[in-house]
């Protein structure tokens, strides 16, 4: 079963998604504002038990950021070989995996516009998955690094090329851009390593394929993900890491071809799902 976080006739709800429509929970679990807080009280089991049986409540709906108040999302960078290989600095793979910050507020949900701001119009796209973690831990093995997710997503990491240039060792400015990025459609539980360990994730650019690659292609597999971050922080239920997207972005095409509007932008796994985006111009 999947989970979503979306708003109907002016109303935000969670709740379930099926084939009909959403079936809307959060009348039965008042302790849970959110589809956060059901997650970091290991609730996703619950809401399934809750919805089976009921009826859809909501064919009409607008998707939001699927968890629209996550505290931290943390994104991996430069995280598949090829990816490696278009900086052309004839460096070898990183011993060490690049980490940068990202805020819910830089994401929008599924069937949404990104949105390309009047300042800079390098906004480009990058497909990953995003795992959700339901179990805190401090030094994970890699071992039980997978016993600490919940959930899985899909993530547009929308970027804003110039903009991770402005300093030399940080590109956060770039990755933050209200609505420049989208997360969703929903949360799929993760039950089963087979759900990451052969996954294959495509972005399409208007029906183009732009990105195509295998998640155990990685070069800091998920498994070293959890374990890494968990050395220097404490993972708390709820946190988000952006896994890491293949090459084809946009600006490593000759020549650079970046998002405008009008454009469509898909980011699809098997067993996830498919997160589309429109793109329009920052009304200002």
């Amino acid at each position: 079963m999947k989970f979503a976080t979306y708003s109907s006739e002016g109303a935000t709800y969670y709740g379930a998604v099926t084939d009909a429509g959403l079936i809307a929970l959060n009348d039965r679990f008042p302790e849970w504002s959110t589809l956060f807080d059901a997650v970091q009280a290991d609730g996703l089991g619950k809401l399934a038990e809750a919805a089976e049986g009921r009826p859809v409540t909501h064919s009409d709906v607008t998707y939001e950021m699927v968890l629209p108040n996550a505290r931290r999302i943390l994104c991996v960078g430069v995280n598949f070989p090829d990816r490696n290989a278009e900086y052309k600095d004839g460096s070898a793979q990183p011993k060490y995996m690049s980490l940068f910050p990202r805020f819910a507020s830089g994401f929008t949900g599924h069937d949404r516009p990104l949105i390309r701001p009047p300042e800079n119009q390098t906004l480009d796209y990058e497909g990953e998955v995003a795992i959700v973690i339901g179990k805190g831990g401090r030094r994970i093995k890699q071992s039980d690094a997978y016993d600490h997710i919940a959930a899985l997503t899909l993530c547009n990491e929308g970027t804003i090329r110039d903009w991770v240039r402005h300093a030399k060792f940080n590109v956060t400015q770039g990755k933050n851009w209200d609505k420049s990025g989208a997360m969703g459609p929903w949360l799929v539980p993760f039950t089963e390593a087979a759900q990451l360990d052969e996954a294959r994730i495509v972005t399409r650019v208007n029906g183009a394929v732009r990105q195509d690659d295998v998640l155990s292609r990685m070069m800091h597999p998920i498994r070293r993900e959890i374990e890494y971050i968990s050395t220097f922080m404490t993972l708390e239920p709820g946190d988000i890491i952006v896994t890491g997207t293949p090459t084809g972005s946009g600006a490593r095409l000759d020549p650079p071809q970046y998002l405008k509007p009008g454009d469509v932008v898909e980011v699809e796994v098997d067993g996830i799902g498919i997160l589309r985006n429109t793109v329009e111009d920052e009304a200002v």
